[in-house]
Order: structure tokens, then sequence, then C-alpha cells
């Protein structure tokens, strides 16, 4: 399953992102969107968890959860 997390706070990195959510379970892949001028976070990010029973954990534990000094979004990202 694929989660979107928004609100992240622009400090946070893709091994932070990647730790967060492997307290939850298998994190097959983690992409923390990057502003190509500036080279810094754009405060989201993608985190993909193969087994549904553990993204959905992890959106219900995380969503609206203060990590870094921002309430994080945690959800599960739109089909594209």
């Amino acid at each position: 399953m694929k989660l979107l997390v928004r609100n992240l706070s622009r400090d946070t990195t893709q091994a932070e992102l990647t730790a967060l959510f492997a307290e939850f379970g298998v994190v097959s892949a983690c992409t923390l969107v990057m502003d190509k001028a500036t080279g810094k976070s754009k405060g989201f990010g993608f985190v993909e968890m193969p087994k549904h029973i553990e993204a959905k954990t992890a959106i219900k534990s995380l969503n609206a959860k203060k990590i870094a000094g921002s309430v994080i979004r945690v959800k599960e990202a739109e089909a594209e």
C-alpha cells in the first residue's frame, strides 16, 4: 500500500521517515519529495508498505501525530 505523508518538518530526512514507518512493519520504499531549486524537502513524501494491515496500523498510529514539531498527515495515496 502506498501512503502519502504530508506536513513533514523540512528537516526530516528520508532515513528518519523510513525508520518512523518501519516501527509498524516492512517498508519497501520511501521517497521524500525534494525541491529541485533548493535541494530541501518540500514537506511531504511517500512510503510503500507491502502488507496492508501494517500500513493501516501505521496510518492509525501516525496520522495527526506531532513529529519533529509538525503535526503530520498520513493517508492512503491516490491511485495514479
